[in-house]
C-alpha cells in the first residue's frame, strides 16, 4: 500500500521558471544543474551558497549531462552541442530531426558507460518522436520509435533494465538492456498511470532500485518498486513537478524541477511557488549521475 507522505520540503530557488527541467548533480564540483528550457537557460546552482548562475543558449534546451571538467553536453531544438561553463560559448555537434520542424528535443542523461541517451517529442497528431543514444565515438543510434514524448529516463542499478516515459500516453516503460552494447530490448509497461488526470514526466532512479517519478499536472513526485507498483506519494506545494535527481555528499537529498508555463492566473495563485527548485532530505540514497566522454 501506498504510503502519503508531506516532507519537510525546502523551496532553494525562487527562479520562478517556465519549464523548469532536466536537474544532474555535478558530484565533483557539488553543484545542481538544471534548464529552464523555453528561456533558452542552463541554470548552476550551489547548494551550499545559494547562489545561482545561468547561460543562456540561445536556443531550447531539453536535457543536458556532465560532460568532462567545465563542460556539458546538450540536447537543444533541433541539435546536439557542447557548453563550457567557464566561457557559457556553445559549439554545435550535429542536427538531428532537422526534417521535422514541429519536433524538439527533450528528456535525457548519460547511461553508467557514458553514452548520451535523448529523446524528442512532437504534437500529438503525429507520433513521431523517437529516442537516440549518442556514443562516445561519435556515433548516432535510433533506439526507439512512434513515441509522442519521450521523456523521463533511467537505468536500474544492476544495468539490466532501462526505463522510459511517455508522458501523454501515461506510461513508463521496462526495457532489457544490454550494457556492453547499449541495446534494449523487449519493451513491456512498467506502470499504467491512464487511470490519473496527471502524467509521468521526468524521473531519477534510487540504489535499492525503486523509480521516483514527477507528476505533472499532480503536485507530487511518486515512488515506484522494482515491480511498478507505488509504495509512497509525495506532496507537492505546486501543479507541475517535472523532474528530480539525487545529490548532496551522501546522494539522499531529492532535488525537484517545476514549472508555471500554461498556467491560469487562478491556477497560479494556488500554486504560487510554480516553477521554483525544491529539494527534500530523503533516507535513501541515489544513483550518481554519469559523465559523457568522448573515445
Amino acid at each position: 500500500m501506498s504510503q502519503v507522505l508531506q516532507y519537510p520540503l525546502q523551496n532553494v530557488l525562487e527562479s520562478r521558471a517556465r519549464l523548469g527541467e532536466g536537474p544532474i548533480w555535478d558530484s565533483t564540483r557539488k553543484l545542481i544543474y538544471w534548464v529552464d528550457i523555453y528561456n533558452h537557460r542552463v541554470h548552476q546552482f550551489n547548494p551550499a551558497t545559494g547562489k545561482d548562475l545561468f547561460f543562456d543558449v540561445g536556443d531550447v534546451v531539453g536535457a543536458i549531462a556532465t560532460a568532462g571538467a567545465d563542460r556539458l553536453i546538450m540536447a537543444l531544438r533541433h541539435h546536439l552541442a557542447f557548453l563550457n561553463t567557464q566561457t557559457g560559448v556553445v559549439t554545435p555537434i550535429l542536427e538531428i530531426e532537422g526534417n521535422l520542424p514541429d519536433n524538439r528535443f527533450n528528456d535525457g542523461k548519460c547511461d553508467p558507460q557514458g553514452r548520451f541517451w535523448f529523446g524528442s517529442m512532437c504534437s500529438l497528431e503525429k507520433p513521431q518522436a523517437s529516442l537516440y543514444r549518442y556514443d562516445n565515438d561519435g556515433s548516432l543510434h535510433v533506439m526507439e520509435t512512434g513515441l509522442t514524448i519521450s521523456n523521463g529516463l533511467g537505468w536500474s542499478p544492476d544495468q539490466k533494465t532501462f526505463y522510459l516515459t511517455d508522458s501523454p500516453q501515461q506510461k513508463i516503460y521496462a526495457y532489457d538492456f544490454n550494457s556492453v552494447t547499449g541495446n534494449i530490448t523487449n519493451r513491456r509497461i512498467f506502470v499504467d498511470l491512464t487511470h490519473e488526470s496527471f502524467y509521468p514526466d521526468g524521473l531519477t532512479i534510487d540504489s535499492e532500485g525503486h523509480i521516483w517519478s514527477a507528476m505533472w499536472n499532480g503536485w507530487c513526485v511518486i515512488r515506484f518498486n522494482p515491480k511498478g507498483e507505488e509504495i509512497l506519494r509525495i506532496k507537492l506545494p505546486v501543479q507541475l513537478p517535472t523532474s528530480c535527481t539525487f545529490g548532496g555528499e551522501d546522494l539522499q537529498t531529492l532535488y525537484i524541477t517545476t514549472a508555471s508555463v500554461g498556467l491560469s492566473q487562478a491556477e497560479i495563485e494556488k500554486s504560487f511557488y510554480s516553477g521554483d527548485l525544491f529539494a527534500l532530505q530523503t533516507d535513501v540514497t541515489g544513483l550518481p549521475t554519469y559523465d559523457f566522454y568522448e573515445i
